[in-house]
Protein backbone atom coordinates (compact mmCIF):
# COMPACT_ATOMS: atom_id res chain seq x y z
CA UNK A 1 0.00 0.00 0.00
CA UNK A 2 1.51 3.43 -0.82
CA UNK A 3 2.95 5.40 1.92
CA UNK A 4 0.17 8.25 1.56
CA UNK A 5 -2.45 5.63 1.73
CA UNK A 6 -1.37 3.89 4.43
CA UNK A 7 -1.86 7.24 6.71
CA UNK A 8 -5.54 8.09 5.26
CA UNK A 9 -6.24 4.51 6.24
CA UNK A 10 -4.15 5.25 9.80
CA UNK A 11 -6.11 8.82 9.88
CA UNK A 12 -9.89 7.43 9.59
CA UNK A 13 -9.31 4.11 11.72
CA UNK A 14 -8.07 6.94 14.48
CA UNK A 15 -11.20 8.93 14.03
CA UNK A 16 -13.60 5.83 14.86
CA UNK A 17 -14.28 4.82 11.03
CA UNK A 18 -13.97 1.79 9.22
CA UNK A 19 -11.42 1.58 6.63
CA UNK A 20 -10.40 -0.49 3.41
CA UNK A 21 -8.10 -1.16 0.33
CA UNK A 22 -9.66 -2.53 -2.47
CA UNK A 23 -7.95 -3.29 -5.67
CA UNK A 24 -10.60 -2.00 -7.61
CA UNK A 25 -8.04 -0.49 -9.97
CA UNK A 26 -6.25 -3.91 -11.94
CA UNK A 27 -7.55 -6.94 -12.68
CA UNK A 28 -6.09 -10.03 -10.27
CA UNK A 29 -5.15 -7.86 -7.59
CA UNK A 30 -1.98 -6.49 -6.08
CA UNK A 31 -0.86 -9.59 -4.92
CA UNK A 32 2.77 -11.33 -5.20
CA UNK A 33 3.57 -13.32 -8.59
CA UNK A 34 6.43 -15.03 -7.73
CA UNK A 35 9.42 -16.75 -9.40
CA UNK A 36 9.26 -20.33 -8.83
CA UNK A 37 12.85 -19.85 -8.94
CA UNK A 38 13.80 -17.20 -6.86
CA UNK A 39 10.09 -16.66 -4.92
CA UNK A 40 10.81 -12.67 -5.98
CA UNK A 41 8.10 -10.72 -7.82
CA UNK A 42 8.06 -11.62 -11.55
CA UNK A 43 9.93 -9.23 -13.75
CA UNK A 44 9.11 -10.66 -16.99
CA UNK A 45 5.88 -10.21 -18.18
CA UNK A 46 5.00 -13.57 -20.54
CA UNK A 47 5.81 -15.37 -17.25
CA UNK A 48 3.89 -12.78 -15.25
CA UNK A 49 0.70 -12.75 -17.62
CA UNK A 50 0.43 -16.55 -17.53
CA UNK A 51 0.56 -16.56 -13.76
CA UNK A 52 -2.35 -14.18 -13.82
CA UNK A 53 -4.36 -15.81 -16.54
CA UNK A 54 -3.98 -18.88 -14.19
CA UNK A 55 -6.12 -17.40 -11.52
CA UNK A 56 -10.04 -17.12 -11.45
CA UNK A 57 -11.77 -15.16 -13.98
CA UNK A 58 -11.91 -11.44 -12.86
CA UNK A 59 -15.19 -10.54 -11.27
CA UNK A 60 -17.73 -9.36 -12.74
CA UNK A 61 -18.44 -5.76 -11.76
CA UNK A 62 -20.90 -5.04 -9.63
CA UNK A 63 -23.75 -2.72 -10.77
CA UNK A 64 -24.12 0.90 -9.77
CA UNK A 65 -25.85 1.83 -6.01
CA UNK A 66 -29.63 2.74 -6.72
CA UNK A 67 -28.95 5.56 -3.97
CA UNK A 68 -26.51 7.09 -2.07
CA UNK A 69 -27.03 8.37 1.22
CA UNK A 70 -26.10 12.08 1.96
CA UNK A 71 -23.98 13.36 4.74
CA UNK A 72 -25.95 14.97 7.44
CA UNK A 73 -23.88 18.15 6.61
CA UNK A 74 -22.08 18.96 3.61
CA UNK A 75 -18.78 20.64 4.43
CA UNK A 76 -17.84 23.83 2.92
CA UNK A 77 -16.64 24.05 -0.70
CA UNK A 78 -16.67 26.23 -3.74
CA UNK A 79 -16.95 26.21 -7.55
CA UNK A 80 -14.51 23.92 -9.31
CA UNK A 81 -13.32 27.04 -11.55
CA UNK A 82 -12.36 29.22 -8.46
CA UNK A 83 -9.99 27.31 -8.12
CA UNK A 84 -7.85 28.20 -11.36
CA UNK A 85 -6.74 24.88 -12.19
CA UNK A 86 -6.72 25.61 -15.69
CA UNK A 87 -3.26 27.77 -17.50
CA UNK A 88 -3.59 30.90 -18.33
CA UNK A 89 -3.17 30.08 -21.83
CA UNK A 90 -6.01 27.60 -23.01
CA UNK A 91 -3.69 24.85 -23.71
CA UNK A 92 -6.56 21.96 -23.13
CA UNK A 93 -8.70 23.42 -26.14
CA UNK A 94 -7.60 20.76 -28.56
CA UNK A 95 -8.52 18.23 -25.10
CA UNK A 96 -12.15 19.23 -25.28
CA UNK A 97 -11.67 18.31 -29.16
CA UNK A 98 -10.98 14.79 -29.04
CA UNK A 99 -12.22 13.72 -25.45
CA UNK A 100 -15.23 12.94 -23.63
CA UNK A 101 -14.33 12.55 -19.59
CA UNK A 102 -16.88 10.74 -17.19
CA UNK A 103 -18.04 7.64 -17.32
CA UNK A 104 -20.41 8.45 -20.31
CA UNK A 105 -17.77 8.95 -21.97
CA UNK A 106 -15.68 5.80 -21.38
CA UNK A 107 -18.45 4.08 -22.11
CA UNK A 108 -18.90 5.44 -25.40
CA UNK A 109 -15.19 4.57 -26.14
CA UNK A 110 -15.87 0.98 -25.15
CA UNK A 111 -18.42 0.82 -27.58
CA UNK A 112 -17.22 2.52 -30.40
CA UNK A 113 -14.06 0.18 -30.11
CA UNK A 114 -16.30 -2.91 -30.15
CA UNK A 115 -17.97 -1.88 -32.75
CA UNK A 116 -15.64 -0.36 -35.01
CA UNK A 117 -12.29 -1.50 -33.39
CA UNK A 118 -11.78 -4.38 -32.36
CA UNK A 119 -12.31 -6.20 -35.51
CA UNK A 120 -8.76 -4.65 -36.99
CA UNK A 121 -6.84 -3.74 -33.64
CA UNK A 122 -4.41 -6.94 -33.88
CA UNK A 123 -3.49 -5.49 -37.84
CA UNK A 124 -3.85 -1.90 -37.10
CA UNK A 125 -2.91 -0.90 -33.44
CA UNK A 126 0.67 -0.11 -34.34
CA UNK A 127 -0.46 2.38 -37.17
CA UNK A 128 -0.83 5.97 -36.22
CA UNK A 129 -1.89 6.57 -38.96
CA UNK A 130 -5.17 4.66 -38.30
CA UNK A 131 -8.17 4.72 -35.78
CA UNK A 132 -6.68 0.98 -34.41
CA UNK A 133 -6.67 1.76 -30.71
CA UNK A 134 -9.43 1.81 -28.23
CA UNK A 135 -8.13 5.12 -26.73
CA UNK A 136 -9.33 4.02 -23.37
CA UNK A 137 -6.21 4.86 -21.20
CA UNK A 138 -7.14 7.72 -19.79
CA UNK A 139 -10.63 6.50 -18.61
CA UNK A 140 -9.06 3.82 -16.84
CA UNK A 141 -6.36 6.26 -15.60
CA UNK A 142 -9.16 8.22 -13.93
CA UNK A 143 -11.40 5.17 -12.89
CA UNK A 144 -14.17 6.01 -15.24
CA UNK A 145 -14.31 2.57 -16.20
CA UNK A 146 -12.63 -0.28 -14.73
CA UNK A 147 -10.48 -2.99 -16.37
CA UNK A 148 -12.73 -5.49 -14.97
CA UNK A 149 -15.91 -3.87 -17.10
CA UNK A 150 -13.53 -3.53 -20.12
CA UNK A 151 -12.27 -7.39 -19.31
CA UNK A 152 -16.10 -8.67 -19.12
CA UNK A 153 -17.28 -6.79 -22.59
CA UNK A 154 -14.20 -8.12 -24.09
CA UNK A 155 -15.08 -11.59 -23.03
CA UNK A 156 -18.79 -11.21 -24.27
CA UNK A 157 -17.61 -9.70 -27.66
CA UNK A 158 -15.31 -13.05 -28.13
CA UNK A 159 -16.31 -15.24 -31.18
CA UNK A 160 -14.20 -18.58 -32.67
CA UNK A 161 -13.16 -15.62 -35.34
CA UNK A 162 -12.20 -12.90 -33.05
CA UNK A 163 -10.67 -14.79 -30.23
CA UNK A 164 -6.92 -14.04 -31.36
CA UNK A 165 -7.87 -10.17 -31.52
CA UNK A 166 -9.64 -10.36 -27.67
CA UNK A 167 -6.42 -12.04 -26.47
CA UNK A 168 -4.48 -9.55 -27.98
CA UNK A 169 -6.62 -6.65 -26.76
CA UNK A 170 -6.56 -8.19 -23.72
CA UNK A 171 -2.60 -8.99 -23.44
CA UNK A 172 -2.37 -5.01 -23.36
CA UNK A 173 -4.86 -5.00 -20.23
CA UNK A 174 -1.81 -7.33 -18.87
CA UNK A 175 0.84 -5.12 -19.24
CA UNK A 176 -0.95 -2.57 -17.42
CA UNK A 177 -1.34 -4.78 -14.95
CA UNK A 178 2.47 -5.64 -14.72
CA UNK A 179 2.99 -2.12 -14.61
CA UNK A 180 1.01 -2.32 -11.15
CA UNK A 181 2.65 -5.05 -9.95
CA UNK A 182 5.91 -3.28 -10.78
CA UNK A 183 5.43 -0.23 -8.76
CA UNK A 184 3.63 -1.92 -6.14
CA UNK A 185 6.67 -3.76 -5.03
CA UNK A 186 9.39 -1.77 -6.86
CA UNK A 187 7.65 1.59 -5.56
CA UNK A 188 11.54 3.19 -5.99
CA UNK A 189 11.28 2.96 -9.97
CA UNK A 190 9.69 5.97 -11.24
CA UNK A 191 13.18 7.91 -9.93
CA UNK A 192 15.23 5.08 -9.78
CA UNK A 193 16.38 2.37 -12.25
CA UNK A 194 15.04 -1.19 -12.21
CA UNK A 195 18.63 -2.23 -13.03
CA UNK A 196 21.29 -1.05 -10.65
CA UNK A 197 23.89 -0.71 -13.24
CA UNK A 198 22.42 2.33 -14.95
CA UNK A 199 23.04 4.20 -11.99
CA UNK A 200 26.22 4.43 -13.69
CA UNK A 201 24.94 5.51 -16.80
CA UNK A 202 26.95 8.60 -18.29
CA UNK A 203 23.49 10.72 -19.49
CA UNK A 204 23.72 14.19 -21.23
CA UNK A 205 22.45 16.71 -19.84
CA UNK A 206 21.46 19.26 -22.24
CA UNK A 207 19.08 21.79 -22.24
CA UNK A 208 18.39 22.63 -26.11
CA UNK A 209 18.31 19.38 -27.21
CA UNK A 210 15.65 19.00 -24.83
CA UNK A 211 13.39 21.41 -25.71
CA UNK A 212 14.11 20.37 -29.23
CA UNK A 213 12.25 16.72 -28.33
CA UNK A 214 10.02 18.52 -26.34
CA UNK A 215 8.29 21.32 -28.93
CA UNK A 216 8.54 18.37 -31.78
CA UNK A 217 11.49 20.21 -33.67
CA UNK A 218 14.25 17.17 -33.80
CA UNK A 219 13.94 17.08 -37.43
CA UNK A 220 13.03 13.34 -37.19
CA UNK A 221 9.18 13.66 -38.81
CA UNK A 222 7.94 11.14 -36.48
CA UNK A 223 9.71 11.76 -33.59
CA UNK A 224 8.03 15.08 -33.84
CA UNK A 225 4.49 14.48 -35.53
CA UNK A 226 4.18 12.22 -31.92
CA UNK A 227 5.67 15.40 -29.94
CA UNK A 228 3.35 17.52 -31.49
CA UNK A 229 0.39 15.23 -30.94
CA UNK A 230 0.69 14.85 -27.60
CA UNK A 231 1.31 18.84 -27.05
CA UNK A 232 -2.33 19.30 -29.19
CA UNK A 233 -4.17 16.70 -27.95
CA UNK A 234 -2.73 15.10 -24.60
CA UNK A 235 -2.06 11.85 -26.12
CA UNK A 236 -0.01 9.76 -28.36
CA UNK A 237 -0.23 6.54 -29.82
CA UNK A 238 1.87 3.72 -28.57
CA UNK A 239 3.75 2.80 -31.47
CA UNK A 240 4.87 6.04 -31.50
CA UNK A 241 5.61 6.32 -27.74
CA UNK A 242 7.96 3.92 -28.14
CA UNK A 243 10.03 5.97 -30.60
CA UNK A 244 10.11 9.10 -28.83
CA UNK A 245 11.04 7.63 -25.38
CA UNK A 246 13.90 5.76 -27.66
CA UNK A 247 14.77 8.98 -29.47
CA UNK A 248 15.15 10.69 -26.40
CA UNK A 249 17.20 7.85 -24.11
CA UNK A 250 19.28 6.86 -27.07
CA UNK A 251 19.66 9.57 -30.00
CA UNK A 252 19.85 12.38 -27.34
CA UNK A 253 20.93 10.01 -24.17
CA UNK A 254 19.07 12.45 -22.15
CA UNK A 255 17.69 10.83 -18.92
CA UNK A 256 14.34 8.43 -18.92
CA UNK A 257 13.30 10.69 -16.42
CA UNK A 258 13.27 13.72 -18.05
CA UNK A 259 11.23 12.19 -20.51
CA UNK A 260 8.71 10.71 -17.94
CA UNK A 261 8.16 13.97 -16.44
CA UNK A 262 7.37 15.37 -19.72
CA UNK A 263 4.67 12.60 -19.70
CA UNK A 264 3.02 13.29 -16.60
CA UNK A 265 3.08 17.08 -17.42
CA UNK A 266 1.79 16.61 -20.95
CA UNK A 267 -0.89 13.38 -21.14
CA UNK A 268 -4.55 12.94 -20.09
CA UNK A 269 -3.42 9.33 -19.23
CA UNK A 270 -0.68 9.99 -17.19
CA UNK A 271 -0.57 7.07 -14.58
CA UNK A 272 2.12 6.55 -12.86
CA UNK A 273 2.98 2.45 -12.75
CA UNK A 274 2.22 2.55 -16.74
CA UNK A 275 4.33 5.84 -17.38
CA UNK A 276 7.40 3.99 -15.09
CA UNK A 277 6.90 0.56 -16.87
CA UNK A 278 7.14 2.45 -20.92
CA UNK A 279 10.12 4.60 -19.71
CA UNK A 280 12.08 2.25 -18.23
CA UNK A 281 11.82 -0.20 -21.03
CA UNK A 282 12.69 2.48 -23.66
CA UNK A 283 15.41 3.35 -21.93
CA UNK A 284 16.37 -0.20 -21.26
CA UNK A 285 16.80 -0.26 -17.54
CA UNK A 286 13.49 -2.01 -15.97
CA UNK A 287 11.81 -4.68 -16.15
CA UNK A 288 11.42 -7.28 -19.08
CA UNK A 289 13.32 -4.02 -20.72
CA UNK A 290 14.05 -3.69 -24.52
CA UNK A 291 17.95 -4.08 -25.04
CA UNK A 292 20.04 -1.15 -24.50
CA UNK A 293 21.11 -2.05 -28.06
CA UNK A 294 17.77 -1.53 -29.61
CA UNK A 295 17.85 1.61 -30.82
CA UNK A 296 14.42 2.41 -33.30
CA UNK A 297 15.00 4.18 -36.47
CA UNK A 298 12.90 6.94 -36.78
CA UNK A 299 12.72 6.60 -40.65
CA UNK A 300 12.25 2.87 -41.06
CA UNK A 301 9.71 3.20 -38.04
CA UNK A 302 7.71 6.03 -39.61
CA UNK A 303 8.44 3.95 -43.36
CA UNK A 304 6.62 0.86 -41.84
CA UNK A 305 3.94 1.96 -39.69
CA UNK A 306 2.84 5.57 -41.42
CA UNK A 307 3.48 3.49 -45.05
CA UNK A 308 1.73 6.28 -46.77
CA UNK A 309 2.69 9.44 -44.46
CA UNK A 310 -0.51 10.50 -43.29
CA UNK A 311 -0.19 10.73 -39.77
CA UNK A 312 3.17 13.09 -40.18
CA UNK A 313 1.49 15.07 -42.77
CA UNK A 314 -1.53 15.47 -39.98
CA UNK A 315 0.62 16.70 -37.53
CA UNK A 316 3.01 18.49 -39.72
CA UNK A 317 1.52 20.14 -41.91
CA UNK A 318 4.53 22.44 -43.28
CA UNK A 319 5.63 18.52 -44.45
CA UNK A 320 2.26 17.63 -46.47
CA UNK A 321 3.42 18.54 -50.04
CA UNK A 322 6.56 16.28 -49.35
CA UNK A 323 6.24 13.19 -52.09
CA UNK A 324 5.85 9.97 -49.30
CA UNK A 325 9.21 8.91 -50.24
CA UNK A 326 10.94 11.76 -48.78
CA UNK A 327 8.47 12.23 -46.45
CA UNK A 328 10.08 10.44 -43.67
CA UNK A 329 13.49 12.28 -44.40
CA UNK A 330 13.56 15.69 -45.79
CA UNK A 331 17.40 16.02 -45.46
CA UNK A 332 17.29 13.81 -48.46
CA UNK A 333 15.43 15.10 -50.58
CA UNK A 334 17.25 16.81 -53.61
CA UNK A 335 16.36 20.48 -53.70
CA UNK A 336 14.01 20.60 -56.30
CA UNK A 337 11.69 18.20 -54.54
CA UNK A 338 11.72 20.75 -51.42
CA UNK A 339 11.42 23.59 -53.71
CA UNK A 340 8.35 22.21 -54.86
CA UNK A 341 6.87 21.45 -51.45
CA UNK A 342 7.71 24.77 -50.55
CA UNK A 343 10.23 23.95 -48.20
CA UNK A 344 13.51 25.44 -46.77
CA UNK A 345 15.52 22.88 -44.59
CA UNK A 346 16.46 25.16 -41.68
CA UNK A 347 13.42 27.06 -41.46
CA UNK A 348 10.14 25.92 -42.01
CA UNK A 349 11.23 22.76 -40.90
CA UNK A 350 14.36 21.86 -38.93
CA UNK A 351 17.69 19.67 -40.19
CA UNK A 352 18.26 16.76 -37.71
CA UNK A 353 19.71 17.76 -34.40
CA UNK A 354 21.38 14.49 -34.62
CA UNK A 355 22.87 12.00 -37.29
CA UNK A 356 21.24 8.42 -36.78
CA UNK A 357 24.31 6.24 -37.30
CA UNK A 358 26.46 8.74 -34.97
CA UNK A 359 23.91 8.97 -32.60
CA UNK A 360 23.62 5.13 -32.23
CA UNK A 361 26.97 4.55 -32.21
CA UNK A 362 27.27 7.34 -29.23
CA UNK A 363 24.91 4.94 -27.33
CA UNK A 364 26.39 1.75 -27.66
CA UNK A 365 29.57 3.46 -27.11
CA UNK A 366 28.20 4.75 -23.20
CA UNK A 367 26.75 1.72 -22.67
CA UNK A 368 30.28 -0.25 -23.09
CA UNK A 369 31.28 2.59 -20.73
CA UNK A 370 28.54 1.69 -18.38
CA UNK A 371 29.30 -1.51 -18.23
CA UNK A 372 32.75 -1.27 -17.42
CA UNK A 373 31.64 0.77 -14.64
CA UNK A 374 29.60 -1.64 -13.19
CA UNK A 375 31.52 -4.51 -13.74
Amino acid sequence: MPESDGEVKAYLVQQGMGAGYFDASVLFGLVSVPSKATQRPLQVFSPFWKACLAKPEPAVPRDAPSHLAAPLAWPESGFLPHFHLEPRIDWPAGFRAVWNPGEAGAMAALEAFLSRGLAGYASHRDRPDRPGTSRLSPHLHFGEISPRRVWQALQRARTPENAETVDCYLRELGWREFAYHLLFHFPQTPNQPLRADFAAFPWRTDSALLKNWQRGTTGYPLVDAGMRELWATGWMHNRVRMVVASFLTKHLRINWEEGAYWFWDTLVDADLASNTLGWQWSAGCGADAAPYFRIFNPVRQSERFDPEGRYIRRWIPELSRLATPWIYSPWAAPTPVLEQAGIELGRSYPLPIVDHLTARREALASFERMRRLYA
